[in-house]
């Protein structure tokens, strides 16, 4: 049993691994290559749980060596465009103008209930609306309304925008977030007295701390545990 407990965890913290070297877009968004990779590399890697008397580098050497082919693989497609192009794919324009390329549809093997469906997913219920919709490599469809169907911005009717407001976060749990509390140019005096003003003795006792960009701090104590 802890043997089985041991390889899984390893095995995990090996994917894991791998997951971070393909980079953050491929958590959400997969170009059909990475889409592959993944697949694999879920299978490998339980090759070693399935058969413990498998040894556990059958299923890391396998990782590895797909991460490997991954990273080279991204690498040639930032370099060479006709390269992404065989390997990715490009991105297919299925609306111009308020009409449906029906040859390129064709190409894709889409049929009409898939595009509406999509469309009313996306809240563009009116193809006549639309100026410009592409299907990206992977598989995400972008849709570009005309002019005169385009929401209306703040900008368009003159109205002042009030700068952004996210807030940076100081203290999470009693913790200091000293890298964020040098990107606002404060330090650990200027935070106490902040406590101080609050009647908050220590930071053990701080459950949340954020600044906005107007300077207003806010502080929130942790709950008192009932005895």
């Amino acid at each position: 049993m802890l043997n089985i407990f041991c390889r899984t965890l390893i095995i995990y913290l090996v994917v894991i691994i791998a997951m971070r070297m393909m980079g953050k877009r491929q958590i959400g968004e997969f170009e059909p290559s990475e889409f592959v990779i993944a697949i694999m590399i879920s299978e490998v890697a339980t090759v070693p749980l399935e058969n413990i008397s498998i040894p556990i580098f059958h299923g890391i050497v396998p990782v590895v060596t797909l991460i490997i082919a991954e990273i080279i693989l991204s690498f040639f497609c930032l370099k060479n465009s006709r390269f992404r192009n065989l390997v990715v794919g490009r991105p297919s324009v299925i609306i111009q103008d308020g009409v449906l390329i029906e040859k390129e549809l064709k190409r894709l093997r889409f049929n009409l209930e898939d595009i509406i469906e999509e469309l009313r997913n996306n809240g563009y219920p009116n193809i006549s609306e639309i100026e410009c919709a592409v299907l990206e490599t992977n598989g995400h469809l972008s849709v570009l309304l005309k002019p005169e169907y385009s929401p209306v911005t703040r900008k368009d009717l003159q109205i002042q925008t009030d700068p952004s407001s996210i807030c940076h976060v100081l203290v999470k749990d009693g913790m200091v977030l000293f890298s964020e509390l040098s990107r606002v140019n404060r330090d650990m005096n200027w935070l106490n007295s902040q406590l101080k003003k609050q009647n908050i003795k220590k930071l053990d006792d701080v459950f949340f701390a954020c600044i906005d960009p107007a300077g207003k701090v806010y502080i929130q104590k942790k709950e008192m545990e009932s005895k």
